[in-house]
């Protein structure tokens, strides 16, 4: 049981001004975990305060000194990796082994890879008569969700902080915990008061405080579509810079070129691109995209492959490839939509909605594909978070890109192919913001950020940097 009785303000533990407090809930054990403090409107005001007196000598510090912070966070994220994946499998069910890999060991490589970031910015070019600099923006807020806590927020605040940023952090309050070992570090590596701040609570409360403080600078939101526009119109009151990185529904596009083993693989591939951490994942391929000829050949694939390989089970005791969803709001609305898809005419090839019999306790949900499935179905078209596949069939590759295309999203997809410099052409087609080609592996310097309603604005490497900058030009 973890209990955290204080938020973390202007370089102290100090108790929020309200009196309410957040329970946190195991997702395999359905028990409390931890509480965390129900931060309040006044809590935002007291740390934006002091974000705003902490930005002026933060922001000209030397960036070899930021970048010195920065080095002691990745050490501080890896010293403490192991208890990390532990709080982050109780709070959101990914497998403990995975958990370790993605949920701990991500966030450390990111921090890490500012300290030679800072160096490679052009924090002033000639420009004919002008000088053209790079500043810092300002007070930052932070708003994260709880599917990749730990990762989501150093997206954030370690590039906030390369810029010379200074940041408040509010943490989704389903998955905070992880956020409170983030600020034990921090407030042990020297950082300046002030420059780092978090405050837990609810989004409607906390989140749009931030959003609509005039001194905050900038609003970095990941989360749902609904809850990304909410912020955008929140902010919009005080003209200050957003960015979004919201929901998607990828598309993986299965070439026609391929055939035995290379089509097996990417079959299998595609299956696990979709039930990462049970499908609770804004990139996840959703949408399987087929040929029609080779539908029920596919559709095979994906049930051997699902039904021998992606198990429930326990995620601390490594039982199973697949652990709970996060809460049972979220599960009952993943069994929403697979009885929706059903109704509409998919065909459920297998799992379902009903619950596991062997898993009487936690949020599981069985993973489930469904085939057959037309692009304009609800299951095609609306972010499910949750382990559902559909394959939907195309009667050629610019019927692959229409169907790929057709859909409010635009954050992720993939291309597999025989032939890699077609299956890149087709990859160009695609409006998302990232392509994995032939399983492609993720890349933390690349730009990582969605088109149309997935969002605006880019995270990680030097592009993840740059939101935070701001530009002046100086007539000389």
């Amino acid at each position: 049981m973890r209990t955290q009785d204080s938020l973390y303000i202007d370089g102290r533990w100090v108790p929020s001004t309200g009196t309410g407090t957040i329970d946190v809930v195991n997702a395999s054990t359905e028990e409390v975990m931890g509480t965390i403090p129900e931060g309040t409107a006044e809590d935002v005001d007291r740390a934006v305060a002091a974000a705003r007196a902490a930005f002026d000598a933060w922001s000209t510090t030397e960036p070899s000194e930021r970048a010195k912070v920065l080095r002691a966070l990745s050490d501080g994220l890896a010293e403490r990796g192991a208890e990390i994946a532990e709080v982050i499998t109780g709070e959101v069910g990914m497998p403990l082994k995975m958990s370790q890999r993605i949920q701990a060991g991500l966030p450390t490589v990111v921090s890490g890879t500012y300290v030679d970031l800072i160096d490679q910015v052009e924090w002033e070019v000639e420009v004919g008569n002008s000088l053209v600099v790079k500043e810092p923006i300002g007070v930052v807020g932070a708003i994260t969700p709880w599917n990749y806590p730990l990762h989501q927020i150093v997206a954030k605040v370690a590039p906030a902080l390369a810029a010379g940023c200074t940041v408040v952090l509010k943490p989704s309050e389903v998955a905070p915990l992880n956020a409170f070992v983030l600020a034990e570090i921090i407030d042990g590596i020297g950082l300046p008061a002030g420059v780092f701040n978090l405050v837990t609570g609810v989004g409607p409360v906390v989140g749009e405080a931030i959003a609509a403080h005039p001194d905050v600078d900038m609003v970095s939101f990941t989360g749902s579509t609904r809850a990304g526009t909410r912020v955008a119109e929140v902010a919009s009151s005080t003209v200050k810079r957003v960015a979004l990185e919201l929901g998607g529904k990828s598309a993986n596009v299965i070439l026609d070129d391929l055939e035995g083993d290379e089509l097996d693989t990417a079959v299998r591939k595609g299956v696990g691109s979709c039930y990462l951490n049970s499908g609770q994942t804004c990139t996840a391929f959703t949408r399987m995209l087929v040929p029609r000829s080779k539908h029920d050949e596919i559709v095979d694939i994906i049930r051997d492959e699902v039904e021998s390989t992606w198990t429930l089970g326990d995620p601390a005791t490594g039982d199973g490839r697949l652990g709970p969803l996060i809460s049972d709001t979220q599960r009952e609305r993943v069994r929403g939509y697979i009885r929706q898809g059903i109704d509409e005419g998919a065909t459920l090839v297998t799992g379902g909605d009903d619950a596991p019999d062997d898993l009487p306790t936690g949020y599981y949900v069985k993973p489930t594909v469904f085939a057959g499935v037309d692009n304009a179905m609800t299951i095609a078209q609306e972010e499910i978070f949750g382990p559902v596949l559909s394959v939907i069939p195309y009667d050629d590759t610019d019927d692959a890109v229409r169907i790929a295309n057709d859909t409010t999203y635009g954050l992720a997809g993939g291309v597999w192919g025989g032939d890699a410099e077609r299956a890149r052409a087709v990859a160009r087609r695609l409006r998302t913001g990232q392509v994995e080609v032939n399983g492609g592996g993720f890349n933390p310097l690349a730009p990582f950020g969605g088109y149309k309603m997935s969002g605006n604005g880019r995270e990680l490497g030097m592009y993840g940097l740059e939101e935070f900058l701001q530009t002046k030009a100086l007539q000389l």
